[in-house]
């Protein structure tokens, strides 16, 4: 009758696994294929395949073997392979990475397939719980859907904290591979218990210490660095979070690791990359007689701050900066790795819409630079052309707003897709190429400008360091008006990850 009394708490425990595990599954494969809307849908949808599975599974079992014994040995196996997933799909994802190393998409698809099978064993077998456990503590027909009822409401309460508990708590507090371990434990614990009057116990208590001592081994790294040397690694509530030495350079790498975020080099304020032609937002107006000054801008999207440090050397202390930062790991990491600590520079702990939607409608900006585009996963909500008008409402006259946009050297799809957008916004749109990056600065102004008047105000720059941007612009940065009047990005519709999906799969397949 023990085993009895553990069946409940076996349904809700394994119901908070089922939710752990696909959490678990998204934060493994973030390092190595990001956390687009398609990874989520893949493993959501794969994910109830297999529960599907499991289900008519376990009703199977059940009716052939009504045995308490048996669903204790099913979940404890599930808990064994729940606690080897973290060993397992560590060596497979390192091949995702010589995948994209060696631009083959074939590679690169087939370490995701193979990690999400991986977890398709304990899936579906944790399946098999709710309708074993039904068949096991049904005695009377005429109770049976209230019997049911329950089994499914417990193993659904199980399920809503095996979604709170690794998001909230677990994982930004001690990983991902260790909240497997802790989920794993817990299983096996339950399930060694409901075994202990089986013969061969001894064999699951073994699966037990083999769990733990694996927990025990875990190689402390996540991801080795596809180059350089490995300062930090952690997962957040938000990313996968690297910092890499590269020479004299400490680069910021989130997630899959396909761009890079943010640049500190002690020995230069310039870094080739998207950040020096934020600079040249304030040329972005009317012919000037004098050189243009910022008085006020927001940083949406302050990641390391490069671009912070930038602003605050070019137009000096009295520049008033705002920095947005939805991940406070990130502004850890900044301030440690990457000198942020400009006096002037006012941090915002947001999402950068929700804060911009929540300044009073007199917070007026010269410049409002939107490098969240840093990421190759853009967030939908901040390419739209809702968002464009907002952040619109929050320019000064002569405003000018700023947007980071990827691409490779072929693709210009993302660039058309945003330019295209800024353009039902903003009066002028102009586009310059970061030379030593795949990436293109997109500039929207409150003003209907020429070239001419770009070109004018460039030339009035006395700032040595916007001096050194300014000329890279107008010679490798092919300085133009954007061409791009194509379909407008909407709240409703903006298949912003569509299009980047696209444009990785065909660098990865070396097509692009």
């Amino acid at each position: 009758m023990e085993n009895r009394r553990l069946l409940l708490p076996l349904v809700f425990v394994s119901g908070m696994s089922s939710l752990a595990i696909e959490f678990g599954a998204s934060r493994l494969l973030a390092p190595y294929f990001g956390t687009s809307l398609y990874v989520w849908g893949v493993l959501i949808g794969l994910v109830l395949v297999y529960l599907s599975a499991g289900y008519v599974l376990g009703g199977r079992l059940a009716d052939r073997w009504p045995r308490h014994g048996l669903l204790f040995q099913i979940t404890a196996w599930a808990g064994l392979w729940i606690g080897l997933i973290p060993l397992l799909a560590y060596p497979i994802l390192l091949e995702s990475q010589q995948g994209f190393a060696q631009l083959s998409a074939g590679l690169v698809l087939g370490t995701l397939v193979a990690v999400v099978l991986l977890f398709a064993v304990p899936v579906v077998l944790l399946g098999c719980v709710s309708p074993f456990a039904i068949r096991l503590l049904l005695r009377d027909v005429t109770t049976g859907g209230n019997t049911a009822g329950a089994i499914y409401a417990l193993s659904t309460a199980g399920s809503i904290l095996g979604t709170f508990l690794p998001v909230f708590w677990l994982i930004p507090t001690y990983g991902t591979r260790p909240t497997l371990i802790i989920f794993s434990v817990a299983l096996l614990a339950l399930s060694v218990l409901g075994l202990w009057p089986v013969p061969r116990r001894r064999l699951y208590a073994v699966m037990l210490l083999i769990v733990i001592a694996g927990g025990v081994l875990l190689p402390r790294g996540i991801k080795p660095p596809e180059y350089g040397r490995l300062l930090y690694e952690t997962d957040s509530a938000y990313n996968y979070i690297q910092v890499v030495q590269d020479g004299p350079k400490t680069e910021l790498i989130l997630n899959e690791g396909l761009a890079v975020h943010s640049i500190y080099n002690p020995q230069s304020l310039t870094t080739g990359g998207p950040w020096d032609y934020f600079l040249l937002g304030p040329y972005f107006r009317p012919a000037q007689t004098q050189e243009p000054k910022p008085k006020r801008i927001a940083l949406l999207g302050l990641a390391g701050g490069t671009a912070a440090r930038q602003y605050d050397a070019a137009f000096g202390p009295s520049l008033r900066m705002t920095g947005v930062e939805i991940d406070p790991a990130i502004l850890q990491v900044a301030r440690k790795y990457f000198d942020l600590h400009e006096p002037n520079l006012d941090v915002q702990v947001q999402d950068a819409r929700y804060w911009l939607a929540t300044q009073p409608p007199e917070s007026k900006f010269d410049i409002i630079v939107m490098d969240a585009y840093r990421q190759p996963y853009i967030p939908f909500h901040l390419t739209t052309k809702e968002f464009f008008s907002l952040a619109r409402q929050h320019l000064a006259p002569g405003g000018v707003a700023i947007v980071n946009a990827g691409r490779t050297q072929s693709d210009y799809g993302l660039v058309d897709a945003l330019a295209s957008t800024m353009a039902a916004v903003y009066p002028s749109t102009y586009l310059v190429d970061v030379p030593a990056f795949t990436n293109t600065i997109i500039y929207g102004s409150t003003d209907r400008i020429s070239e001419a008047d770009v070109r004018h105000n460039l030339q009035l720059a006395q700032e040595p360091l916007v001096q050194e941007v300014a000329a890279s612009a107008l010679k490798e940065g092919n300085l133009r008006a954007s061409p791009y009047h194509g379909q407008v990005f909407t709240d409703d519709l903006a298949p912003v990850e569509r299009l980047i999906d696209q444009i990785i799969l065909g660098y990865a397949s070396g097509k692009r």
